[in-house]
């Protein structure tokens, strides 16, 4: 047996045990992919990430569900990014870029007068494609009704790095009555069957927030929900963007907001800035250590 060091950290939140959890390892070059994926699995978040070194960028990052390789997430690399500055391991170091599988993304650290930290990471340029399947069979797998979707907006698969489902939602209140059957998700989403699915409304808990969000899991990636989702965020503003607030100039700034209904309130802060002929997405965020553990892993 192998005996692996596991930092969790929670994104997206200055509060321990809120926002988004997930697990960093550190000595990610000594590991196989067959031993990150078993630590992956035993950890349990929904995702832990590995930075290993890279050949075209500062570092590279690899991301694991408890199922498989994931090409990007938000809130492990919030956390990751966190953990290497606050240890240490950055140095000064305040730009860098990280090699992931959407590709090589800038990362920026600021930190505030209160010495609060804060990251921004650009995510891959966004991309849209149609959901043709049936919207009873989706809002029913998702505990919903039909009618509690937004028929003035479309149903779009979105992805800045990963691809999720977004379903425009018309109150708050049908997301507290929203429970996932994860296992239906595949035969609906014909499409892109491997795909997350991210439902979002304009009404919001907090007054200062633009968008609230749930996010549930493909069930290949072994997990039910995610708390605050970094890369779907990022989409959903891209989306907002496009389809609501379509007459802004140079940049939009929104702040969405997800968790409470279990209890894990986070906030992610997207920038979309106006490119020639798609937008820039970048995402903001902030992450706590929360404790370290180890796991048990066959040799």
């Amino acid at each position: 047996m192998k005996s692996i060091k596991v930092y969790h950290y929670d994104a997206f939140s200055i509060e321990p045990n809120k926002g988004n959890p997930a697990g960093v390892i550190l000595n990610g070059d000594d590991l196989t992919d067959e031993e990150m994926q078993e630590v992956a699995l035993k950890v349990g978040f929904n995702e832990t990430a590995f930075p290993v070194k890279s050949n075209i960028a500062d570092l590279r990052i690899r991301y694991f569900t408890p199922g498989h390789e994931m090409n990007l997430c938000g809130h492990a690399t919030m956390a990751t990014v966190y953990a290497l500055k606050t240890r240490g391991l950055l140095g000064d170091k305040t730009n860098f870029t990280i090699e992931t599988k959407a590709g090589v993304l800038p990362i920026k650290i600021d930190s505030t007068t209160d010495n609060e930290t804060y990251i921004t990471m650009k995510q891959a340029s966004p991309q849209f494609k149609d959901f043709k399947g049936s919207k009873e069979d989706l809002a029913n797998s998702i505990g919903i009704n039909k009618e509690d979707i937004e028929e003035a907006l479309p149903i779009l698969y979105g992805s800045t790095g990963t691809w999720t489902l977004l379903i425009p939602i018309k109150t708050l209140d049908a997301f507290k009555k929203m429970k996932p059957n994860n296992k239906l998700f595949p035969s609906i989403l014909k499409e892109m069957p491997k795909a997350s699915i991210h439902p979002f409304c304009l009404e919001t808990y907090d007054s200062d927030a633009d968008m609230h969000a749930r996010h549930f899991s493909s069930p290949f990636s072994g997990t039910i929900e995610d708390a605050v989702t970094g890369t779907a965020s990022g989409v959903m503003g891209a989306y907002f963007a496009k389809y609501i607030k379509r007459d802004f100039e140079e940049s939009l700034n929104l702040v969405v907001e997800q968790g409470q209904e279990i209890g894990k309130n986070g906030r992610v802060m997207v920038r979309v800035s106006n490119n020639e002929d798609n937008y820039v997405i970048e995402i903001t965020g902030n992450a706590v250590f929360v404790k370290e553990f180890d796991v048990l892993i066959e040799k």
